[in-house]
């Protein structure tokens, strides 16, 4: 062994321990359906104020660090809705139109929901990325739609910078007045804290060192398909809601250059949202975005890449952006649903439903990806959710009684379930179950490879970037890159890993 390999070997091993867990599909808990909320920094804040505005039945508390109005970048372009723009009467009045309109064709839920959402505001003094005068132009859009001031807090910090503002010191963060990666800083202001409290009151003590093993990375492909959004998010599940105890559910949107294939961990571990959640019974999500190269026509912004994987804000993925038919929304809103479908889950206004379950479910119309599911309708129904081994497969309400059900995989049977659902998305009674097996022939078994880490990258299975060790093709992180973390690695294609087990 030469001194240079022990040298490298050595360089490597001062890398902290990790370990990687292979993604599993996000499940369901017991979760309070009345009080489902959202925040979000930068192209995140735009994103929660989308989800707050589109889906305003669903989410009662809405949490925007350092964005702008809704449908800004759907008129202008996006320079006009940051870098501290003006947003003029005009714009807003613009944007209000969209609102208005769609509101009135079911394109987003009731404008009148929006009235009712509790809503937390922040942005730095100092923050010339998008800067106090957009944060001021969407407090005028709430203001516009009937939210009280006493349902509005907005914050504006003193030299912040455009960052997340904590109040403790973590490995890679900055000081407040500094806007560089990750955008997390030390403001002596715990943002997690301030807009978690608006949202749900008084809160118990935060712990200051969460478990490791109440992070869940999940598989977002279930949810959608989107090439800006990566193979797998993460979750904090508190370990009374792993147990089954009712929870409350918040979801929590990274900023551009903030998801884990360009920081790692640092946002779902170091804005404090886990430390709180902790003590709380808060179970939060981290749906995240990737890097997306490809340039796309927008709306107003002309062709461009997503190449600091933003939440899509501008129109990079679709005229419906900001609609609940929106691909980046509805994969998000079918992630909250499926989380929030566990035993249990309702009440404060969730209510309770007695429709019925749905009878004659059956399969048809094969293909080697493809089932099509049928039913009889169920008196009282506004819409159905169609399961997949217990797997909730619409991203939006099915109206019709047949639903095709896609992404499977060759010569594979499946079991489908239905349940009827109300106006508000409350869910009936759960159908007989119905199995199908699609069509073709079952793919040769795929390739694994377990090592560590360091290993996977010099065999060319896999990257390093930022200290982490990244699949190549799915671009999962695998864990910290070193000789210590062992993880197992599937070949689905051709230079395309996954991490994973082989039957």
């Amino acid at each position: 062994m030469t001194f240079k390999f022990i040298r490298t070997l050595a360089a490597v091993a001062v890398l902290a321990a990790g370990s990687a867990q292979a993604a599993v599909n996000l499940p369901a808990y017991n979760v309070d359906t009345s009080n489902i909320t959202v925040s979000g920094l930068s192209s995140g804040g735009f994103m929660a104020n989308q989800l707050g505005v589109a889906y305003s039945a669903t989410f009662k508390g809405v949490g925007i660090f350092a964005a702008g109005p809704f449908m800004c970048a759907g008129h202008s372009n996006y320079t006009a809705c940051m870098y501290n723009a003006t947003i003029s009467s005009t714009m807003l009045s613009t944007m209000q139109t969209d609102i208005n309109n769609w509101s009135t064709s079911g394109a987003i839920d009731n404008k009148s929901n929006i009235a009712g959402q509790k809503i937390y505001m922040w942005v730095g003094s100092s923050d010339s990325t998008v800067g106090p005068n957009p944060m001021a132009g969407l407090k005028t859009q709430y203001t516009n739609n009937s939210v009280p001031a006493g349902n509005l807090d907005y914050i504006q910090q003193s030299g912040a910078a455009h960052t997340f503002p904590t109040d403790f010191d973590s490995t890679g963060n900055n000081s407040c007045g500094s806007a560089a990666s990750p955008y997390v800083s030390n403001c002596s202001y715990d943002g997690a804290k301030a807009v978690l409290t608006k949202f749900y009151g008084t809160l118990n003590a935060r712990n200051n060192a969460p478990a490791a093993g109440n992070y869940v990375e999940f598989n977002q492909t279930q949810f959608t398909s989107n090439v800006g959004m990566a193979a797998t998010g993460w979750a904090y599940v508190p370990a009374n809601c792993a147990s089954g105890a009712q929870c409350k559910l918040h979801v929590a949107l990274h900023g551009c250059q903030q998801s884990t294939d360009k920081i790692g961990d640092k946002f779902y571990k170091n804005t404090g949202y886990s430390r709180w959640a902790d003590t709380n019974s808060i179970i939060v999500l981290f749906p995240q975005t990737r890097t997306d190269n490809t340039s796309h026509s927008t709306a107003a912004s002309g062709s461009l890449a997503n190449a600091n994987a933003c939440w899509d804000w501008i129109g990079w993925y679709g005229t419906n952006f900001a609609q609940k038919a929106g691909t980046q929304m509805a994969a998000i809103k079918a992630m909250v649903d499926r989380a929030s479908s566990g035993a249990g889950s309702g009440g404060g206004g969730g209510g309770t439903t007695t429709l019925a379950a749905p009878t004659g479910v059956a399969t048809s119309n094969a293909t080697t990806t493809t089932m099509k599911v049928t039913w009889n309708a169920v008196t009282g129904a506004a819409s159905y959710n169609v399961y997949r081994n217990n797997n909730k497969t619409n991203a939006l309400p099915v109206t019709a009684t047949n639903y095709t059900d896609a992404g499977l995989a060759a010569a594979t049977q499946y079991s489908w379930t239905v349940k009827a659902a109300d106006g508000s998305g409350l869910e009936g009674a759960v159908s007989a179950a119905a199995t199908g097996t699609t069509t073709g022939t079952t793919a040769p078994p795929p390739t694994c490879y377990t090592a560590s880490n360091y290993a996977h990258t010099t065999a060319g299975r896999a990257y390093q970037s930022g200290g982490y060790a990244l699949a190549n093709g799915s671009n999962q992180n695998m864990g910290l890159w070193n000789t210590f973390t062992t993880t197992t690695l599937k070949m689905t294609g051709t230079n395309y890993y996954v991490i994973g087990t082989c039957p």
